[in-house]
């Protein structure tokens, strides 16, 4: 059976080095900026073990004993790329889709690169069985990857060797026998601070100066030597669960990863010095494909949250029935559906990865697609309930306690209320809008959902790469050549003449 939940949380408990304003946080497990998230986590590693959820989430594969996850598991029909999506959609649902990098993000990824291992046939260094037993290692023993694999947003402008001198970026310092030493950061590591390892790599393309960063490793959070520097917690701000329903349970947060001389032993490298395989080994394996694929069910799944939380506050509002509203519930309950449908197709639409592995996975143009869709669509629909909710979204009482302060409860009980909803069920629904539309968290989570995928000047791009521009433009060139200046684009359908008069 998969790790318990406790199991889970005992394993960070490891000597990690994390810091949290100017100080060093001891035990990631009982500190307030992060231990209800890490029972979120854990939570999600007991629905494996539960009989009502442990089919959808595990699976045993061929020549295995034992269940994994389902997001290690490699695809190899429609059919098992299908029974994926709903062990994403299973876990995604117990966050309402605001635990972004679950433990299944970066496993499908894994089981993305051993889909396609020749990819890490570099030319000085072969990473294929280092992969395989990375693989078989996260999967067996049910482990959280991190992973951090973008450089720090320093000078864009330059190559990464052209900032060596201050040792910004991850590179190798120096070659031992039984490993390498590295030093720099890496940016951003959603969720890293609750994962079992880290993987590090560099996903941009790099130049062929750039040989010393380019590498890709993972190694347990507490490495020596490995700095994880947090960003702002919103569940230690949170005052309750009542008060702040999400950003209380579900930040996941984001560090700064600083490798001061961290030792990687060899047999956890994956790339090295190898700038094809480093960045080939997320494009060229369907490794960001699959981080799609759980992000897209991910995203449908937290728009079901919103479009359900528009139809309580009409509800609540008395305005359900209004034609107005109506057509802003009909607005974002389509967007659902684009949503929805997107991730469907691209199932339908499925790829093959070529080669005798016969690995499965999203079609590319849709999962581009859908990367564009999802970032330009959800400030659209937190807009939309935003002018639902109105000023009721911000005329809320301080906390819960006002309600059962013994002046101030009965005046709450009368003013702060609306037809058929009483006080505590209005103010309840009130603060976990203004929780998912309004709050700190609620600001981080649309940034997070317009450049988790990358800027849009990055992969906007790509939809023309993976789609058939080629294609499109011969079906509107046949448009153009069904006529000229025979006459048969100067006159009408009845062969009248028009125009020029």
């Amino acid at each position: 059976m998969p790790r318990s939940g406790q199991e889970y949380l005992e394993s960070l408990r490891d000597g990690r080095s994390v810091w949290l304003d100017g100080e060093q946080v001891k035990d990631v497990t009982e500190h307030p900026a992060f231990r209800n998230t890490a029972r979120s986590v854990a939570r999600l590693y007991d629905m494996a073990n539960a009989p009502e959820w442990r089919d959808a989430l595990t699976v045993t594969p061929e020549g295995r004993t034992r269940p994994v996850l389902r997001a290690y598991h490699v695809p190899r029909t429609q059919a098992e790329l299908i029974e994926r999506r709903k062990a994403f959609k299973t876990w995604s649902e117990a966050s309402f889709g605001f635990l972004g990098r679950s433990p299944d993000y970066m496993a499908a990824g894994i089981a993305g690169f051993v889909s396609a291992p020749d990819v890490l046939a570099g030319t000085g260094f072969d990473g294929r069985d280092n992969l395989a037993a990375y693989h078989r290692r996260m999967s067996e023993g049910d482990l959280y990857p991190a992973f951090t694999i973008t450089n720090p947003q320093i000078d864009r402008t330059r190559a990464a060797s052209e900032q060596e001198q201050d040792d910004l970026f991850v590179r190798v310092v120096k070659e031992r026998d039984d490993g390498i030493v590295v030093r720099g950061a890496k940016m951003i590591g959603t969720g890293a601070v609750f994962g079992d390892e880290i993987i590090v790599g560099t996903i941009e393309p790099l130049p062929p100066q750039d040989v010393a960063y380019a590498l890709t490793f993972s190694v347990p959070l507490a490495t020596p030597g490995l700095k994880f520097i947090s960003r702002t917690s919103y569940e230690a701000q949170a005052r309750s669960v009542f008060d702040n329903p999400l950003s209380s349970r579900f930040d996941e947060n984001d560090a700064l990863l600083v490798c001061d001389d961290v030792f990687v032993p060899w047999e956890r490298v994956l790339t090295y010095r190898d700038v094809d395989t480093t960045f080939g080994m997320w494009w060229l394996t369907p490794a960001y494909n699959n981080f799609v694929h759980q992000a897209a069910t991910r995203f449908w799944t937290k728009l079901e949250f919103l479009a359900g939380l528009a139809i309580l506050v009409a509800r609540s509002n008395n305005t359900y029935q209004l034609p107005p509203v109506q057509m802003q519930l009909g607005r974002i309950m389509g967007w659902l559906g684009i949503a929805k449908s997107m991730v469907l197709a691209a199932e339908a639409e499925y790829e093959r990865v070529p080669g005798e592995n016969g690995a499965v996975h999203l079609n590319r143009a849709l999962a581009s697609a859908h990367r564009a869709m999802a970032g330009d669509l959800y400030p659209k629909v937190l807009a939309e309930l935003k002018l639902l909710c109105g000023g009721g979204l911000i005329q809320l009482p301080a906390s819960g306690f006002d309600l059962t302060h013994p002046e101030l409860g009965p005046l709450v009980a009368k003013y702060v209320r609306s037809t058929g909803t009483p006080a505590e069920q209005r103010i309840k629904l009130m603060k976990l809008a203004w929780d998912a539309l309004g709050s700190e968290f609620a600001s981080r989570h649309e940034q997070y959902e317009r450049f988790y995928h990358g800027a849009p000047h990055v992969y906007l791009p790509g939809i023309v790469r993976d789609g058939d521009p080629d294609g499109l433009a011969a079906f509107t060139q046949s448009c153009l050549d069904g006529y000229g200046l025979d006459g048969s684009g100067i006159t009408g359908a009845g062969g009248e003449r028009h125009g020029g008069r």
